[in-house]
Formats: structure tokens, C-alpha cells, sequence
């Protein structure tokens, strides 16, 4: 399972990682909050955010999160013991908030607890599946690997399923915050189109897409 650790504390970072992944998981490590916030739509299946880092804050970073993932653990670990801190992080969406100085099997067991996540494959219809890791989507048996924005897109529509997503969000999670015209969102989606095939994708006139599954 992929991990996002953010963590300013070095010495800390390090440990926590080596003892996640003598279990097993693989673990992506950064001390600087607006690297950690770039990567986010990376495909990981837990995150581990401090509060007090540099230049983004892990608050700001779980609010992104909740944006597009709903389900996703997250786990706050922080030295603040305020309670309107406490409080906030809930708020957004964490699942578990671990006070420092905490022992390193205590976040072990929280890992464990909440983020036994399944594979990367979304199955969004019969015979029809998305693999995140391979970056491959395969429709009635057919398999085709998928560029970068073409991953990140169907994994924002199969995160989404039949919601709308307005071109702004589409921007957002994409391209990451970075302008684009709408005509490139609505290239990218005829390119998805072509690879799904079926109808899948929705046109929501002046406001964005819907991926619509039973």
C-alpha cells in the first residue's frame, strides 16, 4: 500500500518511515508541506500529515484531500494540543489525530486500523476496470495504458461516480491548481471518450462533466 508521510522533523520523518516499511507499505516521505501538496493525486492509499510545516500547511493539504477522496485515511500527527486545532482537523475530514510525542507503534496500529485499503483497481462496470498503479484501463477485455492527465481524470470521474465535476475542479485535480482553457479540459475529456468507449461521460452544459454508472 502507498503511504504519503509529511513530516518537518527529519530525524522523525526517517524513523517512521523505515518502520512502515519493514511492514510492507511503501511510503513517500517529505518535510515540506507544498511538495507534499503537488503529489497528492499520485494514487496513495493513506496519508500521514503534520500540521506545523513549511510553506503548506497539513490542514490546508487534508482539505485538498477531502476535496476529491472521500474514503482515503488520513492521519494527523502534530505536537498542538489546542482543542480548536483538534477540532478543525475533524472538521475536514481526518479519520484519527495522534498527539506528539507519540510511540511509533501506536501510529502502526492506526495504520493498520484504518488503512487496509484495497488494491488500486476501480471495477466501475461489468468487465470494465481501472488500474491505477499500471495506469491502464481495460473495457469488455481490451486494455490500454493511459497517459498522466488521462489517469488522473478517470481516477477523478470513478472517485466522482455520478456526480457532476465542474471545469474548475477538473482544473484543479488535473492540472493541479494551474490555468487552463476550457477547450483543454474538453480535449482531454474527448480523448478519455475515445477510450472508454461506451457512454460514460456526461456533458453538463456550462458546468462540467458527470460520469454516470448504475
Amino acid at each position: 500500500m502507498k503511504i504519503m508521510l509529511l513530516e518537518d522533523n527529519v530525524k522523525l520523518n526517517s524513523t517512521i518511515k523505515k518502520r512502515l516499511e519493514l511492514k510492507g507499505y511503501k511510503v513517500f516521505s517529505y518535510v515540506d508541506g507544498k511538495e507534499a501538496f503537488n503529489n497528492i493525486t499520485e494514487g496513495f492509499s493513506c496519508f500521514i500529515l503534520d500540521i506545523n510545516v513549511p510553506n503548506v500547511d497539513g490542514i490546508k493539504i487534508l482539505k485538498k484531500i477531502r476535496e476529491f477522496y472521500s474514503e482515503v485515511p488520513v492521519i494527523i500527527i502534530s505536537a498542538s494540543v489546542e482543542l480548536d486545532v483538534i477540532k478543525e482537523s475533524y472538521d475536514f475530514g481526518c479519520n484519527d489525530y495522534l498527539k506528539k510525542p507519540f510511540f511509533i507503534d501506536e501510529l502502526e496500529i492506526k495504520v493498520e486500523r484504518l488503512c487496509q485499503i484495497t488494491d488500486d483497481i476501480i471495477t466501475f462496470d461489468k468487465d470494465c476496470y481501472f488500474d491505477y498503479k499500471s495506469s491502464t484501463i481495460t473495457i469488455d477485455g481490451e486494455t490500454q495504458r493511459l497517459t498522466k492527465k488521462e489517469r488522473l481524470l478517470i481516477n477523478l470521474f470513478l472517485t466522482k461516480k455520478n456526480q457532476v465535476l465542474t471545469y474548475e475542479a477538473i482544473e484543479n485535480y488535473v492540472w493541479e491548481g494551474s490555468f487552463v482553457s476550457i477547450e483543454s479540459i474538453r480535449s482531454l475529456v474527448r480523448r478519455l471518450r475515445k477510450v472508454v468507449k461506451k457512454d460514460y461521460i456526461e456533458t453538463v452544459v456550462d458546468t462540467g462533466y458527470k460520469f454516470k454508472v448504475d
